[in-house]
């Protein structure tokens, strides 16, 4: 086994990767002096080491993979462990593999009417330690990773979706008109999973929709009785959106 502390191998007749005794504490401690950037990758790249994959919506083809997997090999960042049923995901992709199995609920945000170069979509993994796993997914497909305190990627996640003065929720509304014809708009949907292995089993799930609609923002969210429709809710600001992401993790 390498003694470099950021290769995480993987054991024979496992699909989870073995974390390197120390890592975590590590990491989460540099966490907490700042954000910890972990590079950018192709959707296949990470499915060539069996991480995100259950959040993808698209598995890429053998060929796809087979190039990646080539790709990653030729960086150090793929090497072969022991015994021929091992490998090691080496430096900082080894990090997100690690931190990604230990998360246990995920908050999936896609997001409408965005400029270039803004990501689409963004996924939130939080950590037991107040951190979490943060990646963005831009229109190419190629997904930043990073750590980052929990707060601070709240914060940031925020700050990304629509913003506007809060709609009036008694008001009545054509949810399909004003989705349809939002400048931006947001779906939200958290989930909690358990694992085996390296696979997530999900469980229960909850969504949120925002949209910002001449300059007002709609939070919509599902009928406790039919679940199917959306229906208005209260919320009170930048701090009152946040409030809510906060509501939904729990």
């Amino acid at each position: 086994m390498s003694d470099d502390p950021r290769d995480a191998p993987t054991p024979p007749g496992s699909d989870e990767a073995a974390v390197p005794e120390g890592l975590v504490s590590a990491v989460v401690n540099l966490v907490h002096t700042g954000p910890v950037l972990l590079g950018a990758y192709t959707v296949a790249e990470l499915t060539a080491v069996d991480a995100v994959v259950d959040f993808l919506e698209v598995r890429p083809s053998d060929d796809v993979l087979a190039e990646a997997v080539r790709s990653l090999a030729a960086r150090q960042m793929l090497v072969a462990g022991s015994t021929a049923e091992q490998v090691q995901v080496r430096g900082d992709l080894g990090i997100a593999v690690a931190f990604q199995q230990r998360a246990r609920s995920v908050l999936d945000a896609r997001t409408t009417g965005t400029d270039p170069g803004e990501p689409w979509r963004i996924l939130l993994l939080p950590q037991p330690e107040e951190i979490c796993l943060l990646i963005r997914i831009d229109a190419l497909g190629v997904h930043q990773i990073g750590l980052y305190k929990m707060d601070d990627a709240l914060e940031m996640l925020t700050d990304w979706l629509p913003r506007g003065s809060a709609a009036d929720p008694d008001r009545a509304l054509d949810t399909d008109a004003v989705l349809a014809a939002s400048e931006r708009s947001a779906l939200v949907t958290v989930t909690h999973y358990t694992a085996r292995g390296s696979a997530e089993i999900a469980g229960v799930s909850t969504d949120l929709v925002l949209a910002r609609h001449d300059g007002k923002l709609h939070v919509l969210s599902r009928d406790p009785d039919d679940k199917e429709r959306l229906v208005p809710s209260r919320v009170e600001g930048r701090d009152g959106v946040r409030d809510r992401l906060v509501g939904l993790l729990e």
